[in-house]
């Protein structure tokens, strides 16, 4: 007998609870060494490419659901994993494997162990599942690669009892599923990717295959578990996954009050030299990665310091910066009175409340002048969760709800929430944060629900969006040709303008906005873009079009330096 064949005589026919939980543990550890690659899987060269991290987020929430858990029944922990994906779920590419992961334990129920034929079962009622939680599916994604992977493991199961025979079917009919998908998806073809969600999808299997085989999880040496310890034996995820950071009242306290993450990538990185330096700038500090690529993860009294010195190191992708003052603020607050008694609300019985995601404290205070509710902090690279949504909505003393997700990436999850949350939510599907003004300055408190969801969503089809940012990598896309570090426009979602300076990417998108004929024009400024250049590029707007109304307004938005209204 070979080594190979007794390998596979070893392999056991059922796994229980505890062995799907180690798989799962496996596939979050691999997902997360590829979370970079996948969030460079952006059609456009803008720098808010984030499938890997709303991926990575969501199967850590569901890894956080049974981390302590002692089941043994596989269908239960499924459940449990299910639930977990479904609280953290975020962006679309979140909201789908959640789905997933519904139809996965939907299928299982409380089977004890699941074998082959359950696991065929399982995949197929998890993709048709997740087809039906999109509202309009598309070819070329996620769902394709989740149809191509139930496919296979059919194809394979009468002659194969063997989950690991099993998974090697599934892992190669996921690949070649992720390599077609610029075929049935011209957009993908166009920008040369494929679909990060489904390589995402594609990742958490390999690694649940390479688990299996015994094979390294984070590409930097052997991981050697027999196959007895591959099911039974827990990995030390908390040592290679860390939790999302949660707010650290200590660390605010002490003035340490942003919580500053990015992905620094270059050449020959030196990851001990930056962990030490970036450690002499603030607390909760977190530097991982290798010599191409490193994590960083820090709470400092000023970003500033953190990304000046990284921007020496490399190229910057993937920033966030939190206030987590604010948000403790509003913590003390939430925790401080019940929901009804709290003052936050301006709230009267039989109101309907409005919640709007904004990405900057300038758009903030800009919904809150209009009246919004509650401000969902989020928009690109830090979309919020389903159960972000879901907890304000408990929290807030009313029985009724709209919901603006202000950003395409964030409509599912903000559907999710309203379909599981007990109020009266509606949704109305603002795609940018022009709509959502758009749609709250439509909104009117003396009509009902429905009435006003109609008002508001017709209100988002009249205004047209423009964003100003830098390219992150070439790319000719419908005409537009790109090099890395052009300032590229995007109009209504989709890139159109592509030039050396500021200046000339804005009226690039005024002459394809037709500015000639429109009334008004707002600038919302952020990505350190300051209010004087602001202001000079709008009287120079005013000079070029003086029938326009120009409005200057800071956003703090990150990674654009302009959002457009144009009305």
């Amino acid at each position: 007998m070979t080594a190979e064949t007794q390998k596979r005589t070893e392999q056991p026919l059922f796994v229980d609870g505890q062995g799907l939980k180690r798989l799962v543990e496996a596939s979050l550890l691999w997902l997360r060494y590829h979370q970079p690659t996948i969030n460079a899987l952006n059609v456009y060269p803008v720098p808010d490419g984030d499938t890997g991290t709303n991926m990575l987020l969501t199967m850590q929430s569901a890894w956080r659901e049974i981390d302590q858990s002692p089941e043994y029944n596989a269908g239960k922990l499924a459940q449990q994993i299910a639930h977990g994906a479904l609280m953290g779920a975020r962006g679309n590419s979140g909201v789908i494997l959640s789905q997933l992961w519904r139809g996965f334990a939907r299928s299982l129920d409380s089977k004890p162990k699941f074998g082959a034929l359950d696991l065929v079962h399982a995949l197929r009622e998890a993709s048709e599942t997740a087809y039906k939680g999109v509202l309009r599916p598309v070819e070329g994604t996620i769902l394709t690669v989740s149809r191509a992977i139930a496919d296979a493991a059919e194809t394979a199961q009468p002659d194969n009892e063997d989950l690991l025979t099993l998974l090697e079917y599934m892992v190669g009919a996921a690949q070649e599923a992720v390599a077609n998908t610029p075929n049935l998806l011209p957009v993908l073809k166009q920008a040369g990717v494929v679909d990060s969600g489904g390589q995402g999808l594609t990742v958490i299997i390999e690694g649940m295959l390479r688990y299996l085989h015994g094979e390294s999880l984070d590409a930097r040496g052997d991981f050697g578990p027999s196959r007895d310890r591959a099911v039974e034996a827990p990995v030390d995820l908390k040592e290679k996954v860390p939790a999302d950071a949660n707010i650290d009242a200590g660390d605010v306290a002490e003035g340490y009050s942003y919580d500053v993450q990015c992905i620094i990538k270059g050449y020959s990185l030196d990851v001990d030299a930056a962990r030490a330096y970036i450690g002499t700038l603030g607390l909760s500090t977190l530097v991982v990665g290798d010599a191409e690529t490193i994590k960083v993860h820090v709470h400092v009294p000023r970003p500033s310091a953190v990304l000046a010195y990284a921007e020496t190191l490399g190229r910057l992708y993937d920033v966030v910066i939190e206030d987590m003052a604010a948000q403790y603020q509003q913590f003390l607050l939430g925790r401080s009175a019940p929901p009804s008694q709290s003052s936050t609300y301006n709230l009267n019985p039989g109101d309907i409340a409005t919640l709007a995601v904004a990405p900057g404290e300038g758009l903030t205070r800009v919904f809150q002048s209009l009246g919004t509710t509650a401000i969902v902090p989020g928009g690109q690279t830090m979309n919020p969760s389903t159960e972000d949504f879901l907890n304000l909505l408990q929290a807030i003393p009313a029985d009724r709800a709209i919901l603006l997700p202000n950003n395409s990436n964030v409509m599912m999850a903000a559907r999710q929430a309203a379909e599981i949350c007990k109020k009266q939510v509606l949704v109305v599907p603002s795609k940018t944060i022009p709509q959502g003004i758009a749609a709250m300055l439509a909104f009117n408190d003396q009509r009902d629900l429905e009435t006003n969801g109609r008002a508001m969503e017709a209100a988002t089809q009249h205004v047209q969006t423009g964003e100003i940012t830098t390219a992150t990598r070439a790319i000719e896309y419908n005409g537009v040709k790109v090099e890395e570090g052009h300032i590229i426009g995007l109009l209504n979602d989709e890139l159109t303008a592509a030039n050396e300076t500021i200046e000339e990417t804005l009226w690039t998108l005024l002459d394809q906005m037709d500015a000639a004929h429109l009334e008004i024009i707002t600038l919302y400024f952020g990505n350190g873009v300051t209010l004087n250049t602001a202001e000079e590029l709008g009287a120079l707007v005013r000079e070029k079009y003086p029938q326009l109304e120009v409005e200057i307004v800071e956003g703090g938005q990150p990674h654009y330096y302009y959002i457009i209204s144009a009305e």
